[in-house]
Order: structure tokens, then sequence, then C-alpha cells
């Protein structure tokens, strides 16, 4: 008899640079949407956690990758939950208007990994993630929607097959 797989969730981590600072009438718009946009995540279909800053709605206001990139660090049961809600959601409209408000990456500013269900990843361990993707490419540690590994490619990579 073969055991079966630890179950896995899906932990993605984007970075934005932002033209500007959170205050500035410019990133206005972005700023009201932040309410709404999170409510939706929180109740979107297969969420699992989101990171928020203690005592506040959102991480907006923590920069661990600089002080001008804020950070959006959640975790979720698959990847399509993730990529309904990032692209079949009120979330969309935050993607078609991020020129507007984050200057544009040269490299990798999103990274995907699996992790076991009921574990929260760490800032440390997500920007990990982003540093290894940048460096070496997509693979079941780091990856993108474009170049994804599915939980099973995973766990066998974390178990070292």
């Amino acid at each position: 008899m073969t055991s079966s797989p630890r179950a896995l969730h899906l932990a993605q981590l984007n970075v934005a640079t932002l033209l500007h600072p959170l205050d500035d009438p410019r990133l206005a718009p972005f700023v009201e949407m932040l309410d709404p946009v999170n409510a939706a995540a929180d109740g979107a279909p297969g969420f699992v956690w989101r990171l928020v800053e203690e005592g506040a709605p959102d991480a907006t206001a923590l920069r661990p990758a600089g002080e001008d990139v804020i950070v959006n660090l959640s975790v979720w049961e698959s990847q399509d939950a993730l990529w309904d809600f990032a692209y079949r959601s009120g979330h969309l409209e935050v993607m078609r208007r991020r020129r507007d408000w984050f200057a544009r990456h040269v490299e990798a500013h999103m990274v995907l990994w699996w992790i076991p269900a009921g574990t929260v990843p760490t800032v440390g361990e997500a920007l990990e993630r982003l540093a290894e993707l940048r460096a070496h490419g997509p693979s079941p540690r780091a990856f993108t929607f474009v170049s994804s590994y599915t939980a099973d490619e995973a766990a066998a990579h974390l178990q070292g097959r």
C-alpha cells in the first residue's frame, strides 16, 4: 500500500515598487481599492491566509523588500483558486491599472511555491523563493503561473525524489 501524499497549499508572493508614496493623491485610487479587494480575497473560494501587519487591515506598511516596495503574501488551497481570484474578480481592475501606480519590473515580481497545508510562510522565506526564481528560473521550489509545477511535482521534490 502506498501512502497518500501530504496535502499542499499554494503560497504566493508578489512585490510592487511604488511610483509614489501611499499617501500621494496619485495612489488614492489604489489605496481605495485595498479594502474591497482584500475583503474579496478573504471571502474567495480556496483562500487560506494573507499577510497583514498586526493591528492593520493589510500589509502595505510592511516594507521588507525596500521602502518603496509593497508586498502581498498569501496562501491558497490550489493554483486554480488563486488564478480565479487574481484574474476573474475585482482584483483584475488593480492588475489593469498597475502601471498607474507601480514601476515596471525588469525581473520576476511574483513567485509561487507549494507548502504543507496548515503552515504559514514567513516573509523571509517568500523573499528567498523570489530570489531563487530570479537567480535560477522556475523549479518546483519557486515558479510562476506560466512556468508552474503541480502539487504532486512539488511533493516529489520535497521528499527528495
